[in-house]
């Protein structure tokens, strides 16, 4: 597993960022989308609904890439490259409800729809580079 910088921990674990995440589409492709995550036991995990582009393109052992810029400074951001640990549906609306309560300041996540299945994804680092 990829050591994150200690100067660039702020970003995954104290301050309220976004992270872009880069998939490829089956025709090839390149999609990127940004996301709440957060960073606990050295991945970074994320969070979507089934039938949305990341859970179609998000498998267990794809390869990933994700930029987290620095709200305060869009020159100091760390790039992380890593692979999808973990894919699974237990936790997941607990896990969606935290990041509601991290970006939102809610305690339950505003935006479900009916019949909505979340998905939570584990992604392991494998490199990271930063700048600023």
């Amino acid at each position: 597993m990829a050591v994150i910088p200690d100067g660039y921990l702020d970003l995954l674990n104290k301050k309220v960022t976004f992270a872009n995440v880069a998939t490829v589409m089956k025709d090839g492709s390149p999609q990127v989308t940004p996301v709440w995550f957060d960073y606990t036991g050295g991945k970074i995990r994320i969070n979507t609904a089934r039938g949305r582009v990341k859970a179609r393109t998000l498998k267990e052992g794809v390869r990933v890439a994700i930029s987290i810029m620095d709200p305060e400074n869009p020159y100091r951001y760390i790039q992380v490259r890593g692979r999808v640990a973990s894919v699974t549906e237990n936790g997941a609306n607990a896990h969606i409800d935290s990041l509601a309560r991290k970006y939102l300041g809610k305690d339950k996540y505003p935006f479900s729809q009916p019949g909505e299945v979340r998905v939570l994804y584990e992604i392991e680092p494998t490199s990271a580079q930063a700048m600023g």
